[in-house]
């Protein structure tokens, strides 16, 4: 698969990717087709968010459905059958200096390597509380866009006051009967348009002031537990969804001083490509998209990046 010294903690390879979703094993797919000989890292999540995903609908491809970390384990065979070396392991560390990029993994071994392509996605994130992460995936959910359909005519709760909030709660209110908004603070921090469409769809009630402070249920989401922080009283809310939309945080720290990122931490790709600010680094799925983040956008840009990293390949002569 890669040159090796049986001596040395230092290994040469082709194409490494960083990372196990859809994007990374998409870009394994197509480079281990193209001859790349990818060597993969799967990282702390192998198989990334889809493994916190129950049911997968919206996949072109699966009429049925699929369980996401079966979906996952499909993905991962696919790249292993066209010659993936797939490893556990974690990137710690990067050097990007010279043309020959450096990733040393799990603190202790170092890959170098002619291209590399990164698909180390995103993480959402939570409140904290043991109810929320007991329940995930049983009616608590952090996209809205992936579960929404799940909870048609029923009556949900949303907790956030910003944009992705105010976006998932309105597109909610299009399945659900009732969408109930928990905003910690006296304001919405989305932008005036969203206020506006949020606060006059009807079926969407904001609740200013409220802190969430425990999910009920015991195999399912029956109510929420809320604080009223201005009248000081705890209430019920009873749904049957439970959805967290306080933002997501890309897994990109490992690169910061090397690649161009945006102030959450989002990589920078030239538009239209899948090229990092360094010559022979390409950038895929949710750690470089924070508009789409779904499944099968990821995928698409794993494909984009294997094939923006054999083009580049080819031009050095290494390919």
């Amino acid at each position: 698969m890669s040159d090796t010294n049986s001596n040395s903690n230092t290994e040469h390879v082709k194409c490494l990717i960083i990372g196990s979703g859809p994007a990374g094993y998409t870009a394994a797919i197509y480079a281990a087709r193209a001859d790349m000989k990818p060597v993969m890292y799967q990282g702390l999540q192998p198989g990334g968010q889809l493994t916190i995903t129950t049911e997968v609908e919206n996949f072109p491809g699966y009429p049925d459905g699929a369980n996401g970390p079966e979906m996952m384990v499909d993905f991962e065979k696919q790249a292993k059958r066209f010659g993936t070396d797939v490893r556990f392991g974690m990137a710690t560390e990067v050097d990007f200096t010279g043309p020959i990029h450096k990733v040393i993994i799990d603190g202790n071994k170092t890959i170098t390597a002619d291209s590399i392509i990164i698909a180390t996605g995103a993480s959402a994130k939570w409140l904290g509380l043991e109810s929320e992460q007991r329940l995930n995936g049983f009616g608590v959910s952090a996209c809205a866009v992936c579960d929404g359909f799940f909870f048609k005519g029923q009556e949900v709760a949303i907790v956030g006051g910003g944009d992705t909030a105010a976006e998932e709660a309105s597109y909610l209110a299009k399945l659900c009967s009732k969408v109930t908004m928990l905003v910690r603070k006296d304001e919405l921090r989305a932008s005036k348009a969203m206020q506006h469409r949020v606060l006059n769809t009807p079926n969407i009630e904001v609740l200013f002031n409220h802190e969430t402070k425990e999910v009920l249920g015991d195999k399912g989401v029956e109510g929420v537990r809320v604080y009223d922080n201005l009248k000081g009283e705890e209430k019920v809310i009873p749904v049957t969804g439970f959805f967290v939309a306080i933002g997501h945080k890309p897994n990109t720290d490992i690169f910061k001083g090397w690649l161009e990122m945006d102030n959450v931490g989002y990589l920078k790709v030239i538009p239209g490509t899948s090229k990092t600010n360094i010559e022979g680094v390409f950038a895929s799925g949710d750690a470089a998209d924070k508009i789409y983040r779904q499944a099968v956008t990821a995928a698409g840009t794993g494909c984009m990046a294997a094939l923006d990293a054999e083009r580049y390949l080819a031009e050095k002569g290494i390919h």
